[in-house]
Formats: C-alpha cells, sequence, structure tokens
C-alpha cells in the first residue's frame, strides 16, 4: 500500500519545494515588515507585513506565490524607504 499514491487519489498533494522555500521566505520578510511597522507606527507597513505572513496558506499556485509574494516585498521596500 503506498500511502502517498492514496493521497494524491483523494486530491490531495504535497507543496513542491519552490512553494515552501517562497511561504518561509516571504513569511520571514512579513515578520521583519510588521515588527518594523508596529515599531514606527506605520500601519501600512504592519498590515502588509501580516499580509506577507498570511496569504501563502489562501494560494496554492508556486507562480501565484512567488508573483504576489514579489509584488508585495516592493510595497514593502518603498515604504519602508521612503516613507
Amino acid at each position: 500500500m503506498n500511502s502517498l499514491n492514496d493521497l494524491e487519489s483523494l486530491g490531495l498533494v504535497l507543496p513542491s519545494p519552490a512553494y515552501i522555500l517562497g511561504a518561509i521566505l516571504f513569511s520571514i520578510i512579513g515578520y521583519v515588515a510588521y515588527r518594523r511597522g508596529r515599531r514606527t507606527v506605520q500601519p501600512s507597513l504592519t498590515w502588509t507585513g501580516v499580509t506577507l505572513m498570511l496569504y501563502p496558506y489562501a494560494v496554492s499556485q508556486t507562480w501565484l506565490l512567488w508573483a504576489v509574494g514579489a509584488a508585495l516585498c516592493v510595497w514593502v521596500y518603498f515604504k519602508w524607504a521612503y516613507d
């Protein structure tokens, strides 16, 4: 009995290593942005950090995870550097 094939037949698949790496990376960046936003009282930076930490739970496609994460990181960069 192959349990991995049984899970795949139920529609459950394991995420790719690229997805796991992206989820960890964007969560760490989100945590740093959250802490910086709380310390400097910048609500937009704080909520963007929360979004970076939580959105991997709502996205199932690897390319979408990286696209949204990169866009949010660009937003964090401009908020951090220019505000």
